[in-house]
Formats: structure tokens, C-alpha cells, sequence
């Protein structure tokens, strides 16, 4: 468990930059296959192939319940269907295309904290532009997109028990770092053996 806690460290040692501050203040667009609206209760059902898009913010899932508070703010618990799980897709702030996603078979957003929470089978990675640069898997991923903050478990209802399962994370190198020297072209080709006889 200590590993998992000091890796999940790690990787937000290793660069992972806040959700894009703007994504906040833009319209939340959601298409659908079919809706149920409560109005009384702000609560709304989203079925078939829905994706969710505010700013750079885009979550995917077969069903979205999407409820709102007096303040406006929204909260979203997205549920996946076998072999298809639910997924995020976020800018970060910072130069670049810097990335953050994740996918599991239940998410929930919180809007007002902009806190992600992914249950069972749940990956999170950041990438630059389109190429991975790290990756944690575990049963349980608690992200707080404020503080760059993730907390790995490893059974799906938040808690870490012992025998439950183990997370793996994927650090890959810094891309700061300076390429390692070439061979030169003497070490890089074998010498030639004179043919048998001559």
C-alpha cells in the first residue's frame, strides 16, 4: 500500500498541472440517445451513448445521472456497460497539449470541488499531445484536479484492504532529459573477418 501512496506521489511529482481553470464558466453540452428530466428534484437521466462536453471537459458513458444543486453546480455519476467503460478527458493549464483521462466502470464528477472519482477497473494517464507519458491503474482512483492531487486503493469502495488487489503505475522518463549519446559508427558496425583461405 505504502508503494502505491508513494508512487500515486510520484506521479504528481512528475508534472500533473490542474484541470483547465476556464472549463468552469462554459455551457455544459450533453447529446444522447434518450432522456428523463425531474425538474423538481434537478435530476436528469441520460441513456445511450452519451457524451458530455463542457470546455475542454469530455465524459463518455451508456448513462448519466446529472443533478444539480441551489448553486447551479452540476454533479455527474457516469456507468459503463461490459467491455465499454466510462471515460474523462480533460485539458490541463500549462503550455502545450497536456491531457489528463481516465476510464472505469463508474465515475463520479463533482462539479462544485472538480473532483473526479473512479470505481472498479479504473485507469487514470497524462498525456503530452497524443503520446501517453503516465499511467496508474488501481480499483479505486480519487483525482482532485484543484491540488493536483490522486489517492490510489485497492478495492472499489475506496478503502484499501489487505489481499484486495494491487495498482500498477507507469512513469515514463523525462522527455527533459538529454537523448543518450549515439554509437559510434567503429562500435556500431562489426568488423570484417577476412573471407576462409585468403
Amino acid at each position: 500500500m505504502k508503494k502505491i501512496l508513494i508512487s500515486a506521489l510520484l506521479l504528481c511529482a512528475a508534472g500533473l498541472a490542474q484541470a483547465e481553470k476556464a472549463d468552469s464558466y462554459k455551457p455544459t453540452e450533453i447529446k444522447f440517445d434518450q432522456v428523463d428530466v425531474d425538474d423538481v428534484k434537478q435530476i436528469r437521466t441520460f441513456t445511450g451513448n452519451v457524451i458530455l462536453t463542457r470546455g475542454t471537459l469530455q465524459m463518455k458513458a451508456s448513462k448519466a445521472v446529472v443533478t444539480q444543486d441551489p448553486e447551479e453546480y452540476q454533479y455527474v455519476t457516469l456507468t459503463s456497460v461490459p467491455g465499454k467503460p466510462a471515460t474523462f478527458r480533460q485539458k490541463r493549464d500549462g503550455e502545450g497539449e497536456q491531457w489528463i483521462e481516465g476510464e472505469a466502470e463508474r465515475i463520479e464528477y463533482d462539479g462544485k470541488s472538480e473532483l473526479v472519482r473512479l470505481y472498479t477497473k479504473a485507469k487514470v494517464r497524462r498525456l503530452e499531445g497524443s503520446k501517453p507519458s503516465d499511467e496508474v491503474d488501481g480499483e479505486f482512483i480519487f483525482y482532485d484536479s484543484r491540488k493536483e492531487f490522486f489517492s490510489v486503493k485497492n478495492s472499489p469502495t475506496g478503502d484499501s484492504k489487505p489481499g484486495a488487489g494491487r495498482g500498477t503505475m507507469v512513469i515514463q522518463p523525462s522527455s527533459k532529459r538529454p537523448p543518450p549519446p549515439a554509437a559510434s559508427a567503429t562500435q556500431a558496425a562489426p568488423a570484417q573477418q577476412p573471407a576462409a583461405g585468403k
